[in-house]
């Protein structure tokens, strides 16, 4: 649907932005109030339910997501800042098809309880993997020190991302 520049203007005295993102590869134009986060933003008008609404203040990381390959918290990210960015989220990943290597690893390792961080680990992950500065099981700790899993599966995600690694490497 198209607007006039009148009902644009309307709309950012009323708090709302024209953006453009990408999100999972499909180009959105959006009007966006200036207060709303990325997280609200693809929870709430999106439909994109995978990433998690944490603890809302950046502290446990199941909000992660990729914008232009690099993890952040979205809850931490007004939506209006990025526009023109490419966001990634759990469901741009992979597809029940055909899961990313990271999704089948932290199936085949149980890197995962109750799910609810799993989102989050995972683009983490993801991001970590392409950031490519994580060589040891230590490294891998630590730079994913910022997801936060209250059910203690931290071994097996680990094991999950160095087998990733480890995979990646050998191709």
């Amino acid at each position: 649907m198209a607007t006039t520049i009148i009902e644009e203007a309307a709309a950012i005295v009323d708090g709302a932005v024209p953006t453009q993102l990408t999100i999972n590869g499909e180009r959105h134009e959006l009007m966006i109030d200036s207060w709303v986060t990325l997280l609200d933003l693809m929870r709430e008008r999106m439909g994109l339910t995978g990433t998690k609404k944490g603890c809302d203040h950046g502290q446990c990381g199941a909000c992660t997501v990729l914008i232009d390959g690099r993890r952040m918290n979205s809850c931490l990210k007004l939506a209006v800042t990025l526009d023109g960015a490419e966001v990634t989220t759990i469901e741009g990943l992979g597809t029940p098809d055909a899961l990313h290597p990271l999704q089948q690893a932290f199936i085949d390792h149980d890197a995962f309880q109750c799910g609810f961080c799993t989102p989050g680990q995972i683009c983490s992950a993801a991001g970590l993997l392409s950031e490519g500065k994580a060589d040891t099981r230590d490294k891998i700790r630590e730079l994913m020190s910022g997801n936060l899993c209250r059910c203690g599966a931290y071994v097996n995600i680990a094991d999950a991302i160095e087998d990733v690694m480890r995979q990646e490497d050998a191709a």
